[in-house]
């Protein structure tokens, strides 16, 4: 009898301690198999699928996108490496969240795609082949990780096949406004994204966490009815934050129409994503990410279309970002879910 008879994958990475020459140790992270239990009713683990769980048959109802895109980035790298990373640690996540009557996923179908294929010779083929990849999910939900910001003009391009981007809100979690119209020559720069989102016509943009911004962002975001802004010292000062936090869900429980929601994982404080491309401090806490997606899935007159989580550089250290991510993205699946069994869009 093999190992694998009795033994099969438990956490897909652990720590072990790697003893090397001469009594020296390093840390690294490897794959290990341990006997566990076998537990009735427990779904069995399939590897490359998101949260470990097996492919459903049928129309999906969510599609969980790999855009491995890194072009454009101006500090850190690795979030071409992002979305894999995601849907490993997404094996470690729970599948229970108290918004739905069952476990994830809850008699629906998921859907894992394979990944953005990363053809292309030039900037703008890559973003057309971005347009293209997305454009064949759009009959499900889409939940799309990501790779750097610079895809979210890509993405919106697909979703104007479908949508009237006049009409479409998207709320953007974000430590950066990416307003500017160009970074360092370059217009499709991720520090442009939004600025080129407006570009294609949408109608709307809701920023919350932005604290780190130039002054030609910060002016465009003053002149430009279609921005609206929330600072992260405005939420997260302890005079007056609680105000503003309050009026930042009062905003999103008004949203009518389409809505899109785009979270640069960077929002968030350093903290919960170390070795995110742009980390910036005092960011946003986790439960505030998660309570504007619940807030987003209950809002009456809002019709949520997808999501993108993005900017996911993995952490080889601990697998906090990558971890963090695939939390929040399983946290938009379940929120749309529960929208959905109560008769929402």
């Amino acid at each position: 009898m093999s190992p694998d008879d009795t033994w099969e994958q438990a956490d897909l990475f652990q720590r072990l301690a790697v003893f090397a020459p001469k009594g020296r140790t390093s840390c690294c992270f490897v794959t290990v198999k341990r006997l566990i239990p076998r537990v009735e009713n427990v779904t069995e683990l399939v590897e490359g699928t998101f949260l470990g769980l097996p492919e459903g048959e049928g129309e999906a109802d969510v599609s969980i996108l790999s855009v491995p895109y890194e072009l454009t980035t101006s500090y850190g790298q690795g979030t071409h490496a992002g979305p894999e990373a995601t849907i490993i640690a997404s094996a470690q996540v729970e599948l229970y969240d108290p918004l739905l009557p069952e476990d994830l996923p809850c008699g629906f179908t998921l859907h894992t795609a394979k990944p953005w294929d990363g053809e292309g010779a030039t900037l703008q083929e890559q973003l057309s082949g971005i347009t293209d990849y997305v454009s064949h999910y759009l009959t499900s939900f889409p939940v799309i990780l990501g790779g750097e910001h610079g895809m979210l003009p890509a993405i919106m391009d697909a979703i104007s096949k479908q949508v009237d981007l006049t009409n479409l809100t998207v709320v953007q979690i974000d430590a950066h406004a990416d307003l500017r119209d160009e970074l360092e020559g370059d217009p499709h720069s991720h520090a442009c994204a939004v600025r080129r989102t407006l570009d294609l016509g949408v109608g709307k943009i809701l920023q919350i966490g932005i604290r780190a911004f130039a002054r030609e962002e910060a002016e465009f975001s003053r002149d430009d009815a279609r921005v609206d802004s929330w600072l992260a010292r405005d939420i997260l000062n302890p005079c007056g934050g609680e105000a503003n936090w309050k009026n930042w869900l009062k905003t999103i429980n008004e949203i009518e129409g389409p809505v899109w929601l785009t979270l640069d994982i960077d929002g968030l404080d350093p903290a919960y994503v170390p070795t995110t491309g742009t980390p910036v401090p005092g960011g946003l806490a986790f439960w505030q990410v998660v309570e504007t997606i619940e807030m987003i899935a209950t809002a009456p007159n809002a019709h949520w279309i997808g999501a993108d989580v993005n900017e996911i550089a993995p952490d080889l250290s601990n697998h906090v970002t990558e971890f963090t991510a695939a939390m929040l993205a399983t946290k938009i699946v379940a929120a749309h879910l529960a929208r959905k069994l109560e008769g929402g869009k």
